[in-house]
């Protein structure tokens, strides 16, 4: 039988075009024959029909992804509209995003490129400000008990917390690669198996973490900190090991939902969770007077209500990637902690890089002062960085779902939208930081003194501010194209061997002071930043595309070979 329509299939998986190619190899019945098509009245006719029913039999398909309106999986045979696809560049995979050949297609794509990252960008930011908010809040209610009580919970959650914070959230990063793929690949099922194995290797690590929970007074005594300080920081961080359990559990469900854009929810539960922290706080603390275990307590509660609403959420409103616990979970682990090591490096790297800042700062000579005025201009950045660790996960998120689909001109339209927003949004944020460097320091002090040593080094702020909206981006990139390990080596090699050395010779030996460590750190991001665009401008997308699936395959642990979007020349 002939088709001249394109043949739709109904698949709960096909959410993105792709194209696939199949070889479908069936019997085709022999048509009655009539007297006017007999061979003896048609002696081509029977050539026709066998050459017709040859071609039936072995005839490869390709499946070009689904139809916008019915939602179906279209196939096409494999040679159809094969004659306007060339080899040049400009060639168009099928289901990718049209090609940008005039103004008008260039605005088209930015609208709708924007408005699909700041769908997943925004609610990922307002999660990430509620977790801020809550680490804000329990310092808040510590310092209505007493000094030394800030002191220990602000240690346990800056120094010890932030730490093991960093590296867990690098471990499940290595998620948002493989789960963005799969679901850009139509492997939903698979969502689920890999977030049960980043449970297993989260809860592992948090158990390998935990001696430096259970240690951290006798470790804080031995880097100088105060007696009294270094045991009430002990207390508190031995009481909030739970917490550390309950990201084992949160950033791989978070990475879940991330990957099929339900960042909705995240919200919600983020701001919720939010809310339930503070009246916890004001129960344990103000009125039953449970001091910082209190706090440790509301803490570790807070913290495990949102871990397990959002294990709910996955259960109940997300059937297609959740299919129920697996004993798959526990099969080819290996492969799938390297990748999550990778990620975990990568991240740590980035992270502990401007903590470093504040310790060498702490050795000049006039250290109080160059200290707080670190902080502070830290603290500003922070602000900011929240906004663009949502675009982060953005990107990471578009970037794997548009490769695991496919799409490699998609990708590069998401990449190239993405980075001329930050990059603007990053110039405004320096434009503004210079034009109030003399009063924005008085939001947090009133010394006059302070407020002119934060002045002086507003201008480093200001640039900081520029390189910080585009490198998050980048690494979201990166994690999203399965970067992570060459990623890790750029960062330590422009961090700590080149950033770092070049900060302590400025700051120390030229005698710049907290400028001069500043500048030269500032050098080793400026140096990773535009190692990591080169290497963005020079990605070959369609590569990247090709090696999505394959990609899964390897760190996801399946033994079987994936479908591919290679196109097959049709015979």
């Amino acid at each position: 039988m002939a088709y001249t329509e394109p043949l739709l299939f109904t698949t709960p998986h096909s959410h993105s075009p792709r194209a696939r190619h199949l070889h479908i190899s069936a019997a085709v019945p022999t048509p009655t024959p009539s007297p006017a098509t007999t061979p003896r009245n048609n002696p081509a006719g029977e050539h026709e029909h066998s050459a017709a029913a040859a071609a039936a039999a072995s005839m490869v398909v390709a499946v070009r992804g689904r139809d916008d309106e019915t939602g179906k999986l279209v196939v096409v045979a494999a040679g159809a509209g094969d004659e306007e696809d060339g080899d040049d560049d400009d060639e168009e995979a099928p289901g990718d995003a049209a090609a940008v050949r005039s103004a008008r297609d260039g605005v088209a794509v930015f609208a709708e490129e924007s408005r699909r990252l700041w769908a997943i960008g925004a609610p990922i930011a307002f999660n990430i400000l509620c977790l801020y908010g809550t680490n804000s809040t329990t310092q808040i209610f510590a310092g209505h008990i007493g000094t030394r009580e800030l002191s220990a919970v602000a240690i346990g959650l800056s120094v010890v917390s932030n730490f093991s914070f960093g590296f867990l959230l690098g471990m499940g990063s290595a998620l948002e690669t493989l789960c963005g793929q799969a679901f850009g690949a139509g492997q939903v099922a698979m969502l689920g198996v890999y977030m049960q194995r980043s449970w297993i290797i989260l809860t592992a690590s948090a158990l390998l973490l935990s001696p430096l929970y259970v240690f951290a007074g006798g470790i804080l005594r031995l880097l100088g900190q105060d007696d009294a300080i270094a045991d009430a920081a002990g207390d508190f961080t031995l009481r909030i090991i739970p917490q550390m359990f309950a990201l084992a559990i949160n950033f791989p469900t978070q990475k879940f939902l991330q990957a099929q854009s339900k960042v909705a929810a995240l919200a919600w539960i983020g701001f919720a969770a939010l809310v339930a922290h503070v009246g916890l706080l004001a129960l344990f603390v103000s009125v039953l007077g449970w001091g910082i275990a209190g706090a440790a307590a509301a803490y570790d509660v807070s913290s495990w209500l949102t871990a397990l609403a959002q294990v709910a959420y996955v259960v109940g409103w997300c059937r297609e990637g959740w299919t129920g616990l697996s004993r798959a979970a526990f099969k080819e682990l290996w492969a799938f902690v390297k990748l999550s090591l990778a990620s975990a490096v990568m991240l740590c790297l980035e992270i502990w890089y401007m903590m470093v800042l504040v310790v060498l700062t702490g050795h000049l000579d006039d250290a109080e002062i160059a200290v707080d005025s670190i902080s502070i201009c830290m603290n500003i950045n922070g602000w900011e960085g929240m906004l663009f660790i949502g675009l982060n996960a953005a990107i990471s998120v578009r970037v794997s779902n548009e490769l695991g689909s496919g799409r490699p001109r998609a990708t590069m339209h998401a990449v190239v939208v993405v980075l001329a927003q930050s990059l603007a949004l990053g110039l405004l944020a320096m434009v503004l930081i210079l034009a109030t460097r003399n009063h924005f320091a008085v939001i947090f002090t009133g010394d006059t003194h302070l407020q002119k040593a934060v002045a002086n080094i507003a201008y480093l702020l200001a640039v900081t501010m520029v390189l910080n909206s585009i490198q998050p981006v980048i690494s979201g990139v990166a994690v999203g194209g399965g970067w992570q390990g060459v990623v890790a080596y750029i960062n330590l090699g422009c961090y700590y061997a080149f950033g770092l050395p070049l900060g302590f010779i400025f700051g120390y030996l030229f005698r710049w002071g907290v400028r001069g460590i500043w500048a030269g750190m500032l050098c080793g991001t400026a140096l990773q930043t535009a190692i990591l665009m080169y290497m963005v401008y020079n990605t070959d997308w369609k590569a990247e595309a090709s090696q999505a699936l394959e990609r899964v395959r390897l760190w996801g642990g399946q033994h079987e070979k994936l479908p591919t979007i290679d196109r097959e020349e049709p015979r």
